[in-house]
């Protein structure tokens, strides 16, 4: 059964995530211990997030800060007051035996995220942000023998965490990692989390359940838990649907329960029953005080917010005219976006400025592994570049051997097509003479044009473009060939 099967067979998936994204601190939530990713295992470790006896937390102020700041940008409302719990249970890897996260008293509510997808207008509804610390990893492997051991590393214990949950809005695999990747851009634009889902810093839970077509009850949900791809959490999603929508359709019953994703064998597994909240027994953490948020703090917070990647699209489309998937590629970081303006600025042609950033300046970028602020040329020399193709004295081949010149040069465009005779060609007797020389060495192919071959023009337009290096005025010499190919008196005789 495909994914799109459980639509058909009747009934309608009903999907909300739980993303966990790391906040972007030089130290721990409650100690002065480092975070950062691949330092030796243990080392990052004190009695406090050890959860050794006698040892107090203390709020780390920046990540309050950060979490405000998700809040803010996910249009939630921020509580004055929060207030931190323990969340009890037993894991290996959870040295006190509980997590200090928030529960009752959450520090952001009542969010949206709104956008447009390529199927049009979407909506989630955000039910709260709140912090948490992460917990240690553990490291599982097998010896000779075929025991099997786990190593525990306590370095990411304590790690400043916020949980984003939603409402269970996306109705689709596919919806909800698109929400996924566009969360992922949010909290990247805003400085939040380094969205390195590979080293664990964003993960996702994602709750899914089926009902039938029509009807508001929510089914029985089942929780698919740590998923760090976006194509991992549509393929978990997919196979989700399948087995439950198989499950009912055989007059079973979804049991409410925690599952892995196994990439390899394409499948979800069972991991646990789901706890409810009793199960965790929550209860206010007592050697924390309530968390206390100003207006003024919040006002300022919102004062450094960035344009969102959405809002910047929106933009991008009304104001410049891109298509709405060029728009979308290039407002998605904000150094990209403006390396885009000031081009578009120099140029007085955002659409010729948006097709180079996104085609020459890109693939140069993806060569050498460099980001935008390692890009070898500024957007006034392309902006120079791209209007000597406006006006006529490069053409579009010419300019892409003219850009690779400049690149990482420091050298202007104009210099460069003086002092390498690059300019066009848009003298019609030039042109004429190598057109002509053209048809008089490719008579198979004028042949072929004269049987009705449109394709043999092309190949001929090529011809005159490597006579010139290039230089061709390609409209003019379109013209020229066909002129010359249908008019048997002008051009040199074929053996016809």
């Amino acid at each position: 059964m495909a994914e799109s099967d459980a639509t058909a067979a009747g009934v309608e998936p009903v999907i909300g995530l739980e993303i966990h994204a790391q906040l972007l601190t030089d130290t721990k939530i409650f100690c002065g211990c480092r975070t950062r990713f691949g330092a030796a295992p243990n080392v990052n470790v004190c009695p406090v997030c050890l959860g050794l006896p006698g040892a107090l937390p203390v709020l780390n102020r920046r990540a309050v800060e950060l979490a405000v700041r998700a809040g803010l940008a996910l249009g939630c409302t921020i509580q004055r007051r929060s207030i931190f719990a323990r969340k009890n249970y037993f894991y290996p890897d959870l040295p006190k035996g509980y997590q200090i996260s928030q529960y009752e008293h959450p520090l952001a509510t009542d969010g949206e995220l709104v956008y447009v997808a390529d199927d049009g207008p979407h909506a989630v509804r955000i039910i709260r942000v709140h912090l948490e610390e992460d917990a240690g990893k553990s490291l599982h492997t097998a010896i000779s023998d075929g025991d099997r051991h786990t190593q525990l590393d306590f370095n990411r214990s304590g790690v400043p965490l916020i949980e984003i949950v939603t409402h269970p809005d996306l109705r689709a695999p596919r919806e909800a990692a698109d929400f996924f990747a566009r969360l992922r851009v949010i909290l990247l634009a805003i400085g939040v989390n380094d969205g390195n889902m590979e080293e664990g810093s964003l993960r996702c839970d994602a709750n899914v359940s089926v009902r039938p077509a029509g009807e508001s009850a929510l089914g029985v949900k089942v929780e698919v838990k740590n998923i760090n791809s976006f194509r991992f959490l549509q393929r978990a999603l997919a196979h989700e649907l399948v087995r439950q929508t198989e499950l009912l359709g055989a007059g079973g019953h979804v049991v409410q329960e925690t599952r892995l994703w196994d990439e390899v064998a394409g499948r979800t597994v069972s991991m646990r029953s789901k706890e409810e909240a009793h199960d965790y027994r929550y209860f206010p953490d007592p050697d924390l005080p309530p968390v206390e948020v100003s207006d003024t703090w919040i006002a300022d917070v919102r004062a450094t917010l960035p344009e969102l990647p959405e809002a910047r699209k929106q933009r991008f489309i009304r104001d410049y005219g891109l298509p709405a998937a060029d728009a979308a590629q290039i407002a998605e970081t904000e150094e990209l976006a403006r390396f885009f303006e000031d081009t578009a600025a120099s140029a007085g042609n955002p659409r010729a400025a948006s097709n180079w950033v996104m085609g020459e300046v890109t693939r140069r970028l993806k060569v050498e592994g460099a980001g935008i602020e390692a890009v070898g040329v500024t957007p006034a020399a392309l902006g120079g570049l791209i209007r000597l193709i406006d006006t006529g004295v490069i053409n579009r081949s010419a300019a892409k051997d003219v850009f690779e010149r400049m690149y990482g040069s420091g050298r202007e465009a104009g210099d460069i097509v003086r002092a390498e005779g690059l300019s066009q060609i848009g003298d019609e007797g030039e042109l004429g003479d190598v057109v002509t020389r053209v048809i008089a060495e490719h008579q198979d192919a004028v042949a072929r044009f004269r049987r009705g071959n449109e394709g043999s023009l092309g190949f001929l337009v090529g011809q005159v473009m490597r006579a010139t290096r290039g230089r061709a005025n390609p409209r003019m010499t379109n013209e020229l060939l066909r002129r010359m190919l249908t008019d048997r008196e002008a051009a040199p005789r074929t053996d016809e």
